[in-house]
């Protein structure tokens, strides 16, 4: 098994942060790793969709859980690498700050073997992919005060 995980804090808030996240369209908005994004209606645990990294080729995933206003977690099965990559995306509210954290776990029985090198692009990713997020959602609520 290998993982990475990365938060950071924010003034904006858990509910436009949500917005972003359950909207698979602003999905390459906010993380330039991403080519494409697209789900097979709509944003619950159980839902299908296909994820284009860019540079790869479209990878189907699952939404594995979905908690409003808290999280959500999804799962990229790659059997022909042995490997399964699981994404959770946590937030939390607390004294006017939102922490937002993004957690990547590679299991399977190459994990060992092919986590590094999968999530060598990942540990590089995360943390600029956070940054757009929260800059995403603050442009967001900047717009609604004006």
């Amino acid at each position: 098994m290998w993982q990475f995980e990365h938060t950071i804090t924010t003034k904006a808030k858990a509910e436009t942060i949500w917005k972003l996240y359950s909207d698979i369209s602003t999905w390459t908005a906010w993380d330039k790793g991403i080519k494409s994004a697209s789900l097979e209606g709509s944003f619950i645990q159980g839902a299908r969709g296909l994820l284009q990294p860019a540079g790869q080729e479209p990878l189907p995933f699952e939404l594995t859980e979905v908690n409003p206003l808290h999280g959500f977690s999804d799962v990229t099965d790659i059997p022909n690498a042995g490997i399964q990559i699981h994404f959770s995306h946590v937030l939390m509210e607390a004294a006017g700050e939102t922490r937002v954290t993004h957690k990547v776990t590679i299991k399977g029985p190459n994990s060992e073997q092919l986590g590094p090198k999968f999530g060598a692009h990942m540990v590089k990713g995360i943390p600029s992919t956070l940054e757009g997020l929260v800059a995403l959602a603050l442009d967001k609520e900047s717009q609604n005060e004006a």
